[in-house]
């Protein structure tokens, strides 16, 4: 093996898994300092506080890695709450499917105008962003009314569990499982690596652009709102304040996790290692007791920064090579 060719397979493996090496120190780190961190109730928490984020974060991987970006997850979180909260009224299959229905029904509509006129995603969901937020408050009174889940069996969807894990982290779990199979081992997913790639070539290999783009928005609505409604199962009402800044965390797990901005390449394990990993720093933070939260958009931030310089010099690396 060439001196090249180990450095292209060094800087691909940090690429990768770069997020889940640094997750392996942060908790080795947490152990030695804090005596409360490495105790199941601590690790139940991080797992259950994350679960939310992994579902619209899964999402964002197919999004970004097709070359887009959705600004709209974190109105749609919100929106999917207060809808499943509304929708309790009528029972379990109201509660689930309303959210589904309508903020599947934002991300089909934000993939069309997307695919068919060419816009650029960030304006396209940042109006998007913009709209469900007002339709949100529109729902609630400006955010007065808060509705309360009335349906026990979708509360217990939310606050039920087993081995001491909730359903809704299960739910992750099976999520994430089925995108990886769907992202590495389907026509779709390989269809969503080339458009990010280079997306004028993969038009030319009959690579069907639109309909992958549209399917991948909708995908993307679909599992914000399904976060939105079972936090609002575990919250069992519909909170208004929620969600504010959720795309840019999920924007960050995803790209902390290994998927590159441009498009092209990454996958879902990394943005489950990324997610944690912005879980574990909160935790972290928490220990330290004398920390504000936000405290850990700051230290987000820096990651992000570190990570997205880091892929630009590997990126750069290799084309020299």
């Amino acid at each position: 093996m060439t001196t090249v060719t180990r450095r292209e397979v060094v800087g691909r493996a940090l690429q990768q898994h770069g997020a889940l090496m640094v997750l392996g120190v942060l908790i080795v780190f947490g152990t030695l300092a804090f005596g409360s961190f490495a105790t199941v109730p601590n690790a139940v928490s991080v797992v259950v506080s994350s679960s939310f984020l992994a579902v619209v974060a899964v999402g964002m991987t197919f999004v970004i890695i097709s070359g887009g970006i959705d600004l709209s997850v974190g109105s749609l979180f919100v929106l999917g709450g207060v809808l499943a909260a509304l929708g309790s009224r009528y029972g379990f299959a109201a509660a689930l499917l309303l959210p589904l229905a309508v903020c599947g029904l934002v991300g089909l509509v934000q993939g069309l105008i997307i695919a068919r006129t060419g816009l650029a995603p960030f304006i396209v969901t940042l109006a998007g962003l913009l709209g469900v937020r007002g339709l949100m408050l529109a729902i609630s009174d400006e955010g007065a009314t808060t509705y309360l889940v009335s349906d026990p069996a979708f509360a217990a969807l939310g606050q039920g569990g087993l081995l001491g894990l909730t359903w809704p982290v299960y739910v992750t779990i099976v999520l994430v499982l089925a995108a990886m199979v769907l992202l590495q081992r389907t026509g779709f997913g390989q269809n969503v690596y080339a458009i990010g790639g280079n997306e004028q070539a993969a038009a030319l290999m009959g690579v069907p652009v639109a309909r992958t783009k549209v399917l991948v928005y909708l995908m993307s609505g679909l599992l914000a709102g399904l976060a939105g409604a079972l936090n609002a199962a575990r919250l069992s009402s519909g909170v208004t304040i929620l969600g504010i800044g959720m795309e840019l965390d999920a924007i960050a797990a995803v790209v902390i996790g290994g998927t590159l901005l441009t498009g092209g390449a990454g996958g879902v394990t990394g943005t489950v290692a990324g997610v944690l990993l912005l879980g574990v720093i909160q935790s972290l933070i928490n220990q330290v007791g004398n920390l504000t939260s936000s405290f850990q958009q700051v230290v987000s931030g820096a990651f992000l920064a570190l990570v997205v310089v880091a892929q630009r010099l590997l990126s750069k690396a290799q084309r020299l090579n």
